[in-house]
């Protein structure tokens, strides 16, 4: 059944990103319900809404299209979710005085439904005190903002205030129904490949593209925790809202950023494919194919195990580790749970998770071992956040 969106949108030059914000939700298979303010129709003609949404756009309170003549009860009671964006700072200060004044504050005062913002404004208006005192009655209130984003604005000047992206928001929309069971938890996750260095040109890889990782980090997201993500080379969008970002392309640089990072970590989820060696004997220079010449001889050294020093910490946070095989998979799998000693594994075949969009685990920890069917990444890491959340309830 198809989730449906009250879209909101309030005046201001950003109104232009919630077109394409539109035609992300109904790509995704959301029902998209457009309301706008008087203000909003000065910048974007309500039927490029309603042509994008495929439904009657509304923008005042003597609207009669809602049946009964009561569309501010209407829609609000019908929608899964409601979400502002443009949220501009005039908006979000009636709504957290709870004031009814037209057609979208009225909305959200009988509402049923969850509440986001994505505000949008100067940067002096979002730092003028009234506005943050607003903003944190807001939050007081269970209204989930989403952003702003820091950069250079319409007006010329450059900070926090920005909308954030059509694309960042249809991401992040899907959080505000999803249950906090990681709410107060801080979680680091690595994933992509690393890489290590032949000579300046060539070097050892894989092809892990570092979706599931992603896909974790925004289950983790989700799920109400602060999520730090170190990433080698990827093949994937990295995913908005996370607390920190860094790329670390070969082992070495990931198990540095690892360790600086892992003291104030209550999880550590190690998804990235890391080499198991690198090369001991790399060239500064370019190695050159010459006539006559032998075949350069590669010495490799072993790599340092990343999820095996973090596991085997005095204090480690909670370890959740990969087997990535390609043959035997569950007898590897428990034999690198024991010998790593982390207390959840997920194991999976090479042939059916690299490189794809889709993935089928087995999860194992000291209760059980899940099998679970092959569905996409994202439905399968919020499969193993579900356990995640569970084996953290019972420390």
């Amino acid at each position: 059944m198809k989730k449906k969106v009250l879209l909101g949108i309030c005046g201001g030059i950003a109104a232009y990103k919630s077109c394409e914000l539109v035609r992300l939700l109904k790509k995704s298979g959301y029902q998209v319900n457009v309301v706008m303010t008087r203000a909003a129709a000065d910048f974007v003609s309500p039927t490029t809404f309603q042509a994008l949404s495929g439904e009657p756009v509304l923008l005042d309170t003597h609207d009669g299209s809602g049946g009964n003549g009561m569309a501010h009860i209407n829609l609000s009671r019908q929608a899964d979710v409601m979400l502002i964006a443009p949220a501009s700072a005039n908006t979000l200060a009636k709504i957290a005085h709870g004031m009814a004044d037209n057609l979208l504050t009225t909305l959200v005062a009988a509402r049923s439904c969850p509440l986001a913002v994505a505000p949008a404004m100067n940067v002096q208006m979002w730092n003028n005190p009234a506005n943050q005192r607003n903003l944190a009655l807001l939050q007081q209130d269970q209204i989930k903002i989403l952003g702003p984003a820091v950069g250079e604005q319409a007006c010329g000047e450059v900070g926090s205030g920005r909308m954030l992206e059509a694309a960042e928001l249809a991401d992040l929309l899907c959080d505000v129904w999803v249950p906090s069971v990681l709410a107060g938890k801080r979680g680091l996750i690595t994933t992509g490949a690393t890489f290590e260095a032949i000579d300046p040109v060539r070097g050892i890889t894989n092809i892990s593209s570092g979706q599931m990782g992603m896909a974790l980090a925004r289950a983790c997201r989700a799920a109400g925790a602060n999520v730090s993500l170190v990433y080698g080379q990827i093949q994937t969008m990295l995913a908005p809202g996370l607390a920190y970002t860094e790329q670390a392309v070969s082992a070495d640089a990931m198990l540095a950023a690892v360790q600086r990072l892992i003291l104030e970590q209550d999880v550590f989820i190690s998804v990235a494919a890391v080499a198991d060696y690198k090369v001991k004997n790399r060239s500064e220079q370019k190695l050159k194919k010459l006539a006559g010449q032998t075949v350069p001889t590669i010495e490799l050294t072993e790599n340092a195990d990343i999820l095996a020093t973090v596991a085997s910490q005095p204090n480690a946070p909670f370890c959740v580790g990969f087997a990535a095989e390609s043959e035997h998979v569950l007898e590897y799998a428990r034999a690198k749970r024991k010998k790593k000693g982390v207390p959840l594994l997920v194991a999976n075949d090479v042939s059916q998770a690299m490189g794809k969009a889709t993935n089928q685990v087995i999860l194992l920890d000291d209760e059980q071992e899940t099998i679970l069917p092959q569905m996409s990444k994202d439905d399968t890491a919020t499969a193993i956040v579900a356990r995640l959340a569970q084996l953290l309830a019972q420390q």
